[in-house]
């Protein structure tokens, strides 16, 4: 008798577990799961939201022109020439201009923050860079803008066009620079905040059980 020519069908062994293949077009080896949009989406719009966000200064620099407390001036002739002096000196005008600018500057950071982290809710350093950066062009359009609107910068000549113990607004101007600082530092830390609570969770790794 001769042994037969085809070998027995081999058993599986009970732990042993037949994996399906993957079916076509399924992430598999040699092949890479893009994370996110892309670099080239994510740099794209991180250049329009920080144009955008920067734009966002043309409105604060109005309100704080609008908003921001007036600090009265006096201008008086001494011989031949002139002096100008403050007419209250014990007010707080001048503190509340810089305090006006940083209460805005806080209002547009959360706001902005809110809004770019509606819109791009997956965050990124790119988008924390461009929110950070525009905040920081748009504080410095804000506060450009409302001294070019403000009263005229040469008190002196102004001085002179009112005449002597008439009463005129200073120039508006940012005593305290760190003022700033307050719309960039205040949408960073509201992102952060909203990413911290609803932003995007990785998904936890799951490991199969033995018997």
């Amino acid at each position: 008798m001769t042994a037969p020519l085809t070998p027995p069908p081999h058993e599986d062994s009970p732990h042993q577990v037949r994996q399906a293949p993957p079916p076509a077009g399924a992430p598999g080896e040699g092949t890479y799961e893009q994370d996110g949009p892309g670099m080239k989406t994510e740099v794209r719009d991180a250049a329009v939201i920080t144009v955008a966000v920067a734009l966002g200064g043309v409105l604060l620099g109005l309100l704080w022109w609008w908003l921001a407390p007036h600090v009265p001036l006096i201008g008086d002739r001494v011989g031949t020439g002139w002096v100008v002096y403050v007419k209250d000196s014990e007010g707080e005008q001048a503190i509340g201009v810089d305090g006006t600018f940083t209460l805005l500057g806080l209002a547009f950071g959360a706001v902005s923050a809110v809004a770019v982290f509606l819109l791009r809710r997956h965050g990124g350093v790119p988008v924390v860079v461009a929110l950070g950066l525009g905040a920081l062009l748009g504080s410095l359009l804000a506060w450009r803008l409302g001294v070019w609107l403000g009263p005229e910068s040469d008190v002196l000549a102004h001085a002179k066009a009112v005449g002597k113990g008439v009463t005129f607004s200073a120039p508006l101007k940012l005593g305290a620079k760190g003022a700033l600082l307050a719309w960039p530092l205040g949408a960073l830390l509201v992102h952060l905040g909203l990413t911290a609570l609803f932003g995007p969770r990785d998904p936890e790794e799951t490991y199969p059980q033995h018997p």
